[in-house]
């Protein structure tokens, strides 16, 4: 497609339309949780299979999939997984068992790796390294749009038509994107065909897939779960086997490796995809926590706290479009450390978050928290997008959406131990009659419903100060992961003075920056 035309900013309408589908997905599923439990008589576990499975699945196939677009053509597999994203979305509405429910799930975690790698990859082969920032901004803004429209449009439509519909919204969408994406998406593939690499491929699936499913683990039953630490743990190690093998196959002549060894190597594309993760890792453990905050103890509803979302989804909006001006007046570096510098300071301020917080001061740090994360993560992004080449896009772009990936389960993880730690030292059980103890110590919302059915109003305020004394504590962490994001943009995305000198160290590696400084 030709750079000058404005097709391909149509074409990223589509792109965008792709992403949003999957994105909209996960975040209605939350808010339809307690109506699948009673439709399809789903147990607890049932539940968190429900999103487990789909990040097991997506994490699993990234990189499998990114391979096929790079041989097959890129085009082609956006679009087949669009047709089974609708597909999943249909058998999750008319699921009448568990698994069938769970089914439509594992073919949409499936889909959802196609979807979101080549979307991705897109952004490679249809934008230079000039006009990449803006669309990946325009990328990230999209994407965020779905994290309140999804709490917001499922609970209004569950609380007024069959719950089926709240996964048949995305059919329409699907088949929009289906129109576009066929009609102005450039279908594309390397000019020669990359080898398979079945070990390589086998390890990365396997490595992922092993854990993700540690890191849910560790965000249902915390970091002392003997599961979650040797799936983690073993996870890595294979993970760790995986670059080994990547490495030493790129060095025997002839050898045609997953990955091009080189992006593994510390570079530009490597840090920004790490930075990347890491803006997004806060970030979810934000949209964890908050619900819980509005719902648990402001005792507002599931379209409440999904318009309390606004003021942080607007912050991100915002944050993402800035990022590729200031790319092009600052530079990628002291961007994305300002993305995280203004990260942190919104955590810091949402440290103090009482019970009783008026809403214009929630609104107003987390707009703060909105805009260093979208400033942040898209900044990271263009720089990690810099490093990929067109003929290798959709491995590559599969590698940058791997740390993404583990990134969202590694987050709730983090937050969700630490705040369940804190609000437990602070809850002071032992002053609890017995029976508000052992559900206060299981949930903030059992522990207060509790408090309520026993006659003690005062026992709700005691749980719900101690669960935010616990969210500040959660929300300086956070602060911590942040400055060390500032830092570790500043030490290692540094310039040495000019493009030209920072770019020819880079260029041996067959890396190019992404915006001029």
């Amino acid at each position: 497609m030709d750079g000058s035309t404005p097709r391909r900013w149509w074409a990223l309408g589509a792109v965008n339309l792709s992403v949003l589908a999957v994105s909209l997905d996960g975040t209605v599923l939350s808010v339809a949780q307690p109506t699948l439990s009673s439709a399809l008589d789903a147990s607890q576990s049932d539940l968190v299979w429900f999103s487990s499975g789909y990040l097991l699945v997506l994490a699993a196939t990234v990189l499998p999939v990114g391979l096929i677009g790079d041989r097959y053509g890129r085009r082609a597999v956006l679009l087949s997984s669009l047709v089974l994203f609708g597909l999943g979305s249909a058998l999750c509405a008319y699921a009448g068992s568990v698994a069938m429910f769970l089914g439509g799930r594992l073919l949409q975690g499936l889909a959802g790796a196609g979807i979101t790698v080549m979307a991705l990859s897109a952004l490679v082969v249809l934008f230079d390294e000039e006009e990449r920032p803006k669309a990946v901004g325009i990328y990230q803004a999209a994407s965020f749009i779905a994290l309140p429209l999804g709490p917001i449009l499922g609970g209004w439509m569950l609380s007024r038509f069959w719950w089926g519909w709240v996964f048949l919204i995305n059919v329409p969408i699907v088949v929009v994107a289906l129109v576009i994406g066929f009609l102005l998406i450039p279908e594309s593939r390397s000019t020669q065909r990359p080898g398979l690499d079945p070990v390589g491929t086998a390890a990365s699936a396997l490595g992922l897939a092993v854990m993700t499913y540690g890191l849910v683990r560790a965000g249902d039953h915390g970091w002392g779960s003997p599961d979650a630490l040797m799936a983690t743990a073993a996870g890595v190690l294979v993970l760790a086997g995986f670059v080994w093998w990547e490495h030493r196959l790129g060095a025997c002549p002839g050898g045609q490796p997953l990955v091009d060894p080189r992006l593994l190597r510390p570079s530009r594309f490597l840090w920004g995809s790490v930075l990347a993760a890491l803006a997004g890792l806060v970030m979810i453990g934000v949209l964890f926590t908050l619900p819980q905050y509005f719902q648990g103890v402001q005792g507002t509803g599931t379209l409440g706290s999904g318009l309390r979302l606004l003021p942080l989804i607007a912050g991100m909006v915002v944050g993402a479009g800035l990022a590729s001006r200031l790319a092009v007046g600052i530079g990628l570096r002291l961007t994305i450390m300002l993305g995280f510098l203004v990260l942190a300071a919104g955590l810091a301020a949402g440290a103090a978050t009482s019970p009783g917080s008026a809403i214009g001061f929630t609104a107003t740090w987390t707009a703060l928290v909105g805009a260093g994360s979208g400033l942040a993560l898209s900044a990271a992004t263009a720089a990690a997008l810099a490093g990929l080449s067109a003929d290798r896009s959709g491995t590559e772009s599969a590698l940058v959406q791997a740390f993404n990936k583990t990134g969202a389960p590694l987050g709730t993880a983090i937050t969700g131990s630490v705040l369940v730690a804190a609000y437990h030292s602070h809850l002071g059980s032992d002053h609890l009659p017995a029976a508000v103890a052992a559900q206060a110590r299981t949930s903030l919302y059992e522990g207060t419903t509790a408090a309520r059915d026993a006659g003690l109003p005062g026992l709700v305020h005691t749980i719900q100060s101690a669960f935010v004394d616990g969210m500040s504590v959660a929300f300086l962490t956070g602060v911590a992961i942040a400055l060390a994001g500032a830092v570790v943009a500043l030490v290692a995305l540094r310039e040495r003075g000019s493009r030209a000198s920072d770019e020819r160290p880079l260029a041996e590696e067959g890396i190019v920056d992404a915006v001029a400084h």
